[in-house]
Order: C-alpha cells, then sequence, then structure tokens
C-alpha cells in the first residue's frame, strides 16, 4: 500500500508563489531597457556613485506605483486606461491613450536601436537583428498562449544577470557605492537635474504601469492572491534596482574613474568597457542589452494593445484567437512593424526619437499618477481595497516628487 505524501506547508506556499508570479517581476524588469540601461550609464559615467540614492528613491517609487497598479487591476479587472476613461471621461481616456501609443512608439523604437546596436557590437547588421527581432516577439504573442508567452519573458529576464557580473569584474569600490545609496548629493544645475529626471522616468515608466495593471487582469488574479502578488511586485521591482545599480557601479568604476563622462547609447559603453574591464565584460553588458531589448520589445507592444483595447470598451487577452481580439492583435502588429521599418530607414536620428519619446513619457507620467491617486481612494471601485490616509500621503509624495523633478528639467531647459 502506497502513502500518500503530502507537500509541506513551505512547498505549498513556494507553489502558490510560483503560481501566481509573473506581473510583479516582468514589468520591473521591462523597465530596465536599452533607454533605461542607458541612462544609468550616464548617471555613472557624469557622476560616478554620488547620484545611486536617485535610483534607490525610484526604486522605492516603483515599489509604490506597481503595487497600485496590480492591486487596482486585480480588483477592478480593468485596465488602467479604461478604468481612466470610466472615471474621469472618454477626453482623459483619449488623451492618456495617445499620449501612451506616441511614447510607447518611440520607445520601441528605441528598444529595435538597442537590438540593432547591441548586434553591431558582434558584427551583426541591423538589417538582419531588427526584422529577427521582430518576427520572434510577433509569433511570441500572436501564435503563442499566455503561458507559453509568460515562460519566454522568464527566460529573457534571466540574461540581466549579465550587468551583474560585469559589476564585479569592473572592481568597484564598494564603500563609494554604499555611501551613494544613502547620503544624498546632488549639484544643482541642468545635466544633473536632466540625469535625475531621466532616472525617475525610466524607472518608473508609464508603459509599465498600464502594463502591470492590465497583465494582472489578464493573468486571472483574484483578490486572494492579492498577498503573493505583492511579493512578485516587491521581488521584481528590488530586482529591478538592483540591475540598474550594478549598471551605474560598472561604469562609475571604469568610465568615470579613466573620466570617459560622455555616452550616448549603452553600446558605447559596452565598447568603452572593453580596455577597462576585459573583453569579456564588454560581451556581458552588450548581451544584456539584447535582453533587455528583447524583453521590453515583447511588453511595450503587449502595454500598447492593452490599452487600446480598454479605451475601445473592448478589453482583450493573450489566450483570445484573432477573430476574438482583432484591434489587440492588429495594435500589437502595427506598433512592431512601424518601430522596427523607422530603425531600416537611413539616416534617421535616434537621438531625437528617444529624447521625444523620454519627454512624452515625463509629461504622460504626471496625470497618470494622479488619476491612479484617484482611483485608489475611490470607495465605489475598490471597495474594502479602498486606499487609506497614510498610503495616500506616500502615493501623493512620489506625484509631487516627480511633478518637481519635471518642473525643474523644464525650468533649467527654458532658463539656460
Amino acid at each position: 500500500m502506497t502513502t500518500l505524501k503530502i507537500p509541506s506547508g513551505r512547498k505549498l506556499r513556494l507553489a502558490a508563489f510560483l503560481a501566481v508570479m509573473g506581473p510583479g517581476i516582468i514589468a520591473g524588469l521591462s523597465d530596465d531597457d536599452p533607454a533605461g540601461i542607458t541612462t544609468y550609464s550616464q548617471l555613472g559615467a557624469q557622476y560616478g556613485y554620488r547620484l545611486l540614492w536617485v535610483l534607490v528613491i525610484s526604486t522605492l517609487a516603483l515599489i509604490v506605483f506597481q503595487d497600485l497598479g496590480a492591486r487596482i487591476g486585480v480588483v477592478t479587472r480593468q485596465g488602467l486606461i479604461g478604468l481612466v476613461r470610466q472615471k474621469y471621461g472618454a477626453r482623459a481616456g483619449s488623451f492618456s491613450a495617445v499620449a501612451l501609443i506616441l511614447a510607447n512608439l518611440g520607445t520601441m523604437t528605441a528598444e529595435f536601436a538597442g537590438v540593432a546596436a547591441a548586434g553591431q557590437l558582434f558584427g551583426v547588421s541591423r538589417f538582419v537583428t531588427v526584422p529577427i527581432t521582430g518576427l520572434l516577439i510577433s509569433f511570441l504573442v500572436l501564435r503563442g498562449t499566455f503561458k507559453k508567452a509568460e515562460r519566454v519573458f522568464f527566460v529573457l529576464s534571466a540574461v540581466f544577470i549579465s550587468y551583474v557580473i560585469a559589476g564585479f569584474m569592473s572592481h568597484p569600490n564598494w564603500g563609494s557605492a554604499f555611501h551613494g545609496m544613502i547620503v544624498p548629493s546632488m549639484p544643482f544645475n541642468k545635466s544633473a537635474i536632466n540625469i535625475a529626471t531621466a532616472t525617475l522616468g525610466t524607472t518608473l515608466a508609464p508603459w509599465g504601469l498600464a502594463f502591470i495593471q492590465s497583465y494582472a487582469v489578464d493573468k486571472r488574479l483574484t483578490r486572494a492572491d492579492l498577498r503573493l502578488l505583492r511579493a512578485d511586485v516587491w521581488v521584481g521591482s528590488l530586482l529591478t534596482g538592483v540591475i540598474g545599480f550594478f549598471v551605474i557601479i560598472t561604469c562609475a568604476a571604469t568610465l568615470n574613474h579613466e573620466h570617459i563622462f560622455t555616452i550616448t547609447d549603452a553600446s558605447q559603453a559596452a565598447v568603452a568597457l572593453k580596455p577597462l574591464a576585459g573583453t569579456l565584460a564588454k560581451d556581458l553588458f552588450a548581451i544584456g542589452i539584447i535582453g533587455a531589448a528583447l524583453l521590453a520589445a515583447s511588453i511595450l507592444p503587449l502595454s500598447t494593445a492593452y490599452s487600446v483595447s480598454d479605451l475601445t470598451g473592448s478589453p482583450a487577452a493573450l489566450d483570445d484567437k484573432f477573430d476574438e481580439a482583432p484591434l489587440f492583435y492588429m495594435t500589437f502588429a502595427a506598433i512592431t512593424i512601424v518601430a522596427g521599418g523607422l530603425i531600416m530607414i537611413p539616416g534617421i536620428s535616434l537621438i531625437w526619437i528617444l529624447i521625444s519619446s523620454q519627454v512624452l513619457n515625463a509629461i504622460l507620467l504626471l496625470p497618470l499618477l494622479a488619476y491612479m491617486y484617484g482611483i485608489s481612494k475611490d470607495k465605489k471601485l475598490m471597495g474594502e481595497f479602498v486606499a487609506g490616509k497614510k498610503a495616500l500621503t506616500l502615493y501623493g509624495a512620489i506625484t509631487v516628487l516627480v511633478g518637481v523633478c519635471v518642473l525643474s528639467q523644464f525650468w533649467f531647459m527654458f532658463h539656460l
């Protein structure tokens, strides 16, 4: 007679967490895209370890608002743009959706640019890497199921370990890094304000907030899953900060140390690492760029497709067939094709596209945070999960901080 072995409580808790795991980790790590890696590289190259505290604050803000977004998605069973339209009217919903589409298109183009630049470091032309990337992510989403797509997202996320290895290989000053994390210090000039704002904006990205809410709905999580989902969000957000930390200290220990202060893109940082930390460090950094671009290039069109579907009142899911959700899949395909096509145009200014998308992201982030603040305290929408006074104070403080950064950036733009 065989004895039925009952799993221990620890194993059951682990199995439950693995079942819920996904939205927080995938949404968090997708923020470490080529634009984000470029921003972190610039911060480390220009200011060494001095502004690491900005990353700490940005990571905390990411935890708070991704936790809120995931909770809103589970409780309301709706995406962010659809809720904005319901609560604040069609005009607010349309503005948010159009701004998100334009910003996502620019950022998606930057993801393809990251793939192209990193591929060229290994001698592969962008006319090969960009079409292959577009086909891969399209096949993943348009032909796969939700579970299959999620597994691929997790596999792509694993490539971020390359930044951790590159960080140790650069032999950073750990004491200076720890000091930079806990002691705020920043020169009040245009360059420092710009990089601080960009760090906050690239970490707490609008498309990430829209994605995590819709993804939690698509994963069909329930209110009973909220506790484990919160752990997933914390893990994902902290991993995002950890990856950013290692990118910054890698560039601080090598580029800043050798007085190389100007980095225009992440691939340039990878090339500059070769004589300073070795070929392997350069290759690991480049591999990280490719993995980051592939993950973000898969998530960005999904974020856009979710938002467009929500705006039109026809929410869709990855498990839906094309004839069940044509707008969802056509939106995904359109933003992938247009962004990939832009990279193939000879002489196009990728820097202009990147800057424009980040400006749109900054403009969009403030109203989205304000909308989420309003939704979180709406008893009719949130029921027993309505935000309390302490939570509202925290949401408000982060929103004000983002507002101060954006206004400071615009002040320097027009006064210097």
